[in-house]
């Protein structure tokens, strides 16, 4: 009976001797397409590129996006790239956390954001979707917005009416220089997440 509860939390027994293993789904959001590489909108795609990278682990596709895993202290991430575009990411995060029985509470999703200024990094328990299609598309496929978000400010330099084409524009010159360091900093903030909870962690590194 216990070894069912803890399945259906998204808890694997490792052994007897052994604690629990606990899971957690890390989405990031962006476009699939070359096209779309190397764009303000994918940095969700790129911030799990460069995690996927650092833990020698490598994406497969399935259904509804491709993913990946690692462990780390004692946690397992599970990767997932949605391949429904951004505006319909609910679709495969929904699937996702169900196929791999991982409750709603361990869900991290990883998305940009215009109304922050570039690089910085903002991490919330819950929250609106602030105009974002692809959080928006979450919450109406979870019937919520009780997850947890990391937002990547893009800034908002474009003149009116050129927001779509800033959003999935390629990074200035002067972004590309900080990029690197900003990329490892949210990834520090997604392992963080899983090991010291939302609360540390946004303690830790919000507006850092």
């Amino acid at each position: 009976m216990i070894d069912k509860i803890l399945y259906s939390l998204g808890i694997k027994k490792v052994s007897n001797n052994s604690k629990p293993e606990m899971k957690y789904l890390i989405a990031g959001l962006g476009n699939i397409g070359a096209e779309y590489q190397n764009t303000r909108h994918n940095i969700g795609f790129d911030i799990l590129d460069y995690l996927a990278k650092e833990k020698d682990a490598t994406f497969e596709d399935g259904r509804y996006g491709m993913t990946t895993r690692f462990k780390h202290k004692a946690r397992v991430f599970v990767l997932l790239k949605p391949s429904t575009y951004v505006n319909l990411s609910g679709r495969a995060i929904n699937y996702w956390l169900k196929k791999e029985k991982i409750p709603v509470e361990n869900l991290l999703v990883i998305a940009d954001d215009l109304a922050l200024t570039f690089g910085t990094l903002r991490l919330k328990a819950k929250g609106s979707d602030a105009g974002h299609n692809g959080l928006k598309s979450i919450q109406q496929n979870l019937g919520h917005n009780k997850f947890a978000r990391l937002r990547f400010g893009i800034g908002n330099e474009y003149k009116k009416g050129d927001q779509v084409n800033f959003v999935i524009g390629e990074w200035d010159e002067s972004e590309k220089e900080k990029l690197p360091e900003r990329i490892d900093k949210a990834a520090q903030i997604v392992t963080s997440y899983g090991t010291i909870g939302v609360t540390r962690t946004m303690n830790l590194f919000n507006n850092k």
